[in-house]
């Protein structure tokens, strides 16, 4: 997938992903840009949970939002 597409993609989810997890900001969203690790450490940071659960957050909403992409 090419870097256009993939911001794309992460711009489609945005509203999706603030459904989840209410405490990102918009700021935090610019930051995160679609990556994992970014994504993983801000839930972390803003709702306070630890690195497993909001891994294991992550993959349940992938797993329900499987067109969804990470961008690398």
């Amino acid at each position: 997938m090419n870097e256009d597409r993939a911001k794309g993609n992460w711009k489609q989810f945005k509203g999706k992903i603030k459904e989840q997890w209410g405490k990102l900001t918009d700021d935090d969203l610019d930051v995160i840009d679609g990556k994992r690790e970014q994504f993983v450490g801000k839930i972390q940071e803003r709702h306070g949970i630890a690195k497993d659960e909001a891994e294991k957050q992550i993959d349940e909403w992938h797993r329900r939002n499987p067109e969804f992409h990470w961008n690398v």
